[in-house]
């Protein structure tokens, strides 16, 4: 089995075009995607971001360690 791994950028998700592939005509192979860690990397400092912007809000404030901890146990009771 012949593998070849080629690196592109999506500029447009509803297509894609690989070019000077080492395959013959007709020959059946197999496509295997696998998006790059940045778009996680991303979403991660996204969610940082989120959470640094609820974590001041006035009606969080109000939350206590307490409360956090009885609604976990709620919720493990009612699963």
């Amino acid at each position: 089995m012949l593998a070849y791994k080629q690196y592109v950028t999506i500029s447009d998700p509803s297509k894609m075009e690989l070019t000077n592939l080492p395959f013959r005509k007709g020959q059946r192979v197999e496509i295997v995607m696998i998006a790059d860690d940045d778009d996680r990397a991303v979403r991660v400092d996204e969610l940082r971001e989120l959470f640094k912007k609820t974590q001041v809000l006035p009606q969080i404030q109000a939350i206590s360690e307490d409360m956090i901890a009885e609604e976990i146990e709620k919720y493990r009771v009612e699963r």
